[in-house]
């Protein structure tokens, strides 16, 4: 089944005709699944989870009007054609009011069919990639091999044969590195380009909210769920889901991201139905994943299902000589976003060169977006970048001890990063690599104050 095959669901108790529509679209490379009454048909939706339903009006047991509202209850996005021999139209009324969203009167000439159904499909992989789309935090489409390093050169040898696999990524670099630009390019590039990408980062959530995040629940299965919710696994189906920080994920829900990514099949919270679903997994952590292992952090089975095609991300201090290509293109997107014009001056560069870029990628940014803000005339200077004042701030953090408690190692790097960032804390947050809501309430556990760090 390639990705631009779909599943379709028919339903009639004619044979010879269910025989007629399954060639056609097995003929396409579809996959067709049949039902001849209510109850088989009800029994195949569920287990079949189809993209699109061709449903006779006239059942043994029942009509399209029995069927309907069950069907939209269960999945209220997937398309439903109604086919029947009586074409009144108090019928028709009645059936698109029940939920259908085509009512088509028999004999259908089957190339006409064809085309409603390709039609019909490619609305809903437009609907996938909207909501996917809809849920998205905008990101910096940089160029994710800008340079030419060696070492970035040897990555998109690397990401190109990735791109083309099927088999689940694991992404490696520190924080602000890229990952995300790097998962997004892969999924541009390969097979499932067309479909929807999907991109959650994991980092301080907690187990339920990953559980109902990731894939859903039915209403009624805890207080508040009143109505059924997709998880992101479905969202992405046909497509490619984004998790990042995964390293980060509850012990809890491991072995479920385990068994889509091994059989394609979860349940939703509540449900009793498994689901299947057709996604390629984009993975990527900062942490040292085998160490996790090996202290019980992480389970095994998952880690080495990832680890099957590994693409490390070199920290910008490592890539010095890409730090030109890269802050041009920085400033390019800059000004289409801004309006504004900027350019380096030699001693500019020569600053960015000379520093070590503890927030990668992400920090670059943030330093020529707000040099773009406040130079004068459109040139950056050193002293407009405000290098010199990172740098103090970084010599100026106290070192560490084996005195220390974790606690005390956390509140430091707060502390010295909110120095970095001059108190912003939704700067601060993205180097951390943690949701702004997480770095509030550490700062209220700690008692400390964004305000006193702002110069």
């Amino acid at each position: 089944m390639t990705h631009d095959a779909a599943r379709i669901l028919l339903i009639d108790d004619d044979r010879t005709i269910r025989g007629s529509i399954r060639h056609l679209f097995q003929g396409q490379g579809h996959l067709v699944e049949e039902a001849e009454d209510v109850v088989s048909a009800q029994r195949a939706f569920e287990a079949f989870r189809p993209d699109v339903v061709l449903l006779d009006h006239s059942l043994p047991d029942g009509t399209a009007l029995d069927l309907l509202p069950v069907f939209k209850r269960l999945e209220p996005d997937v398309p439903i054609l109604v086919l029947t021999g009586h074409g009144e139209i108090e019928l028709a009324v009645a059936t698109v009011k029940a939920g259908a969203d085509q009512f088509l009167t028999k004999p259908v000439e089957l190339g006409a069919l064809r085309t409603l159904v390709d039609r019909t499909l490619e609305g809903r992989r437009s609907l996938r990639r909207d909501r996917a789309g809809a849920r998205r935090t905008d990101r910096d489409e940089l160029d994710p091999f800008a340079g030419s390093s060696r070492r970035i050169r040897a990555l998109e040898r690397e990401a190109r044969v990735a791109a083309e696999a099927e088999s689940p990524v694991l992404l490696l670099g520190e924080t602000g590195s890229g990952k995300g630009v790097l998962a997004r390019w892969l999924h541009a590039h390969g097979p499932r380009g067309r479909e929807a990408f999907v991109d959650l980062n994991c980092a301080g959530l907690s187990r339920e909210l990953l559980d109902s995040e990731l894939f859903g629940y039915q209403r009624g299965a805890f207080t508040g769920a009143v109505q059924n919710k997709a998880g992101l696994f479905e969202i992405a189906d046909r497509g490619s889901i984004f998790l990042d920080e995964i390293g980060d994920i509850d012990s809890g829900v491991q072995p479920k991201i385990l068994k889509v990514v091994e059989d394609q099949r979860f349940r939703r919270l509540g449900d009793t139905a498994e689901r299947r679903v057709d996604v390629r997994l984009i993975a990527a952590t900062h942490r040292d994943l085998a160490a996790a292992v090996q202290q019980g952090e992480f389970r095994a089975d998952l880690y080495y299902r990832l680890n099957t095609l590994v693409l490390r991300l070199p920290p910008l201090r490592e890539r010095p000589d890409d730090l030109p290509d890269l802050a041009e293109a920085v400033l390019a997107r800059l000004r289409r976003d801004t309006g504004r014009a900027a350019r380096l001056e030699p001693e500019a560069l020569e600053a960015l060169a000379a520093y070590t870029w503890p927030g990668n990628i992400r920090e670059l940014r943030n330093v020529l977006e707000r040099a773009t803000l406040f130079a004068r005339d459109g040139r950056l200077s050193a002293d407009t970048l405000g290098l010199d004042g990172a740098r103090k701030a970084a010599a100026a953090a106290p070192p560490l001890d084996g005195d220390l408690t974790l606690a005390d190692v956390e509140r430091r790097q707060i502390e010295h990063v909110l120095a970095l960032e001059r108190g912003q804390v939704d700067r601060a947050a993205e180097r951390l690599g943690v949701p702004r809501s997480t770095l509030y309430q550490r700062l209220k556990e700690f008692g400390l104050s964004a305000s006193k760090f702002r110069q």
